[in-house]
C-alpha cells in the first residue's frame, strides 16, 4: 500500500514532509503521572510505504535502541519515498529498572500484543503501542537480543510461510532465518496475523551496545528500505549465503545435564562439526568434567556467556546446514581466520 496523507495517532498527525518526536502516553505510574514512551514519525513527501521500527520490548535488551535511534535521528531521510515510524523503546519502565520484562507484575509486554483497553496493564500498554503505531503500517521490523547471560548472531526470525513476512526477511540480509510462527502475543506474530508482515531481528547480548552488530542491523535496515521503494539509489544486500531452518528437527538447544562451571570452546556464529566438543562443564574442583558434543553439523546461532549452569540450562543453539552451504560457510571462515 503506498500513501502520501498524514499519519494520524491518538492526540496527533504528522503530515507529508514533515517529521515529529512524541513522547505517548501508554500508561501511568502509582501516583498517577503518565509513562510516556518515545516515538519519532517522519512521512515523506513522496507517496510511499509505512513501515515501523521497534525495539525493547524487553527493556533491557540495548541493541535495537541504537539501531532505531540511528536511523531516526541520524539518517537524511529528505527523499524518504513513504512514512516511518521509529519506537526506540517499547517497554519504557522495564528500560528504567533495566529489567527484561515490566517490573509491575513482571509481565511479559512481547507476550501482550495486540492488547486489550479493558485488560492487564501490560494489555493496556499494548493495545495503545499496537492501535496507534502498529496497526498502521505496512510492514515492520522488531530487534531484540538475547536474554542475560547468553548471546546471539544476528539473525532474523519470520514466519516464511506468510509471503509477505518472508519477503521482509530476505530483503533484510541475514545469513540464517528462522522460520517460525512465533507465540501467541508477541508484536511480529500478532502483526503477521492481522496483515502487517513483521519479522524479529536477533542480535547480540542483553545490557550493551555492540558496535558491529548494530552497524550489521543498520545495513539490513537500509536494505528493506530499498527493496520497498522507500529509499532510492540503495541496494537490496545479499548475504553471501543463507540459510532457512524451517524444520524443528534442523535446530536444537544443548542442555545442560549437570550444574557446574562452563568453558565454552566456540564463539556465536561458529561453524561446528558432529562429535565436536561445543563445551567442557566442571566441578569447582575440576575433577568431574563432562564434555558436550555437537549431535550434527551447524552453526551456533547463540551460546551460553555466563559461564555457571544448573542441570538443564541452555548451552548454545545449533542450527543444521545443508552441505552446499557447510562449505560456503568453512571457506568464509577460513578465509577470515587467515587461512588459504
Amino acid at each position: 500500500m503506498s500513501d502520501d496523507g498524514p499519519f494520524a495517532y491518538d492526540g496527533g498527525r504528522v503530515d507529508p514532509g514533515e517529521r515529529r518526536n512524541v513522547r505517548f502516553a501508554v500508561s501511568e505510574t502509582y501516583l498517577g503521572d503518565p509513562v510516556r514512551i518515545p516515538v519519532t514519525v517522519v512521512n515523506g513527501e513522496r507517496a510511499g510505504p509505512t513501515a515501523f521500527l521497534s525495539a525493547a520490548a524487553h527493556g533491557d535488551e540495548l541493541n535495537g535502541i541504537e539501531v532505531v535511534r540511528e536511523v531516526a535521528c541520524e539518517w537524511d531521510l529528505s527523499e524518504l519515498a513513504g512514512t516511518l515510524v521509529c519506537l526506540p523503546v517499547l517497554n519504557v519502565p522495564g528500560f528504567l529498572a533495566q529489567r527484561r520484562y515490566l517490573p509491575v507484575y513482571d509481565r511479559d509486554l512481547n507476550r501482550s500484543f495486540p492488547g486489550s483497553a479493558g485488560s492487564t496493564s501490560a494489555r493496556r500498554m499494548a493495545a495503545r503501542i499496537y492501535t496507534n503505531f502498529i496497526e498502521p503500517c505496512d510492514f515492520g521490523l522488531d530487534f531484540h537480543t538475547s536474554t542475560r547471560g547468553r548471546t546471539n548472531m544476528i539473525h532474523a526470525r519470520a514466519d516464511m510461510g506468510d509471503a509477505g513476512a518472508a519477503r521482509l526477511a530476505r530483503a533484510f540480509g541475514t545469513n540464517v532465518v528462522i522460520d517460525s510462527e512465533g507465540a501467541d502475543g508477541m508484536l511480529r506474530t500478532e502483526a503477521v496475523r492481522d496483515g502487517t508482515p513483521a519479522v524479529t531481528v536477533e542480535m547480540g547480548e542483553a545490557h550493551r551496545f555492540q558496535r558491529p552488530l548494530i552497524d550489521e542491523a543498520l545495513a539490513g535496515v537500509r536494505s528493506v528500505l530499498a527493496e520497498y521503494g522507500m529509499l532510492e539509489a540503495e541496494r537490496v544486500r545479499w548475504p553471501g549465503w543463507r540459510t532457512v531452518v524451517t524444520d524443528e528437527r534442523e535446530r536444537t538447544w544443548l542442555r545442560a545435564d549437570g550444574g557446574g562451571i562452563v568453558d565454552m570452546h566456540f564463539e556465536r556464529g561458529s561453524l561446528v562439526h558432529e562429535g565436536d566438543a561445543v563445551c567442557t562443564i566442571t566441578s569447582p574442583f575440576n575433577d568431574d568434567n563432562a564434555t558436550v558434543e555437537a549431535p550434527f553439523t551447524g552453526l551456533l546461532v547463540g551460546v551460553l556467556e555466563n559461564p555457571v549452569v544448573y542441570p538443564g540450562n541452555p548451552l548454545c543453539h545449533l542450527v543444521e546446514l545443508s552441505e552446499r552451504t557447510r562449505r560456503v560457510v568453512e571457506l568464509e571462515q577460513s578465509t577470515n581466520d587467515g587461512g588459504t
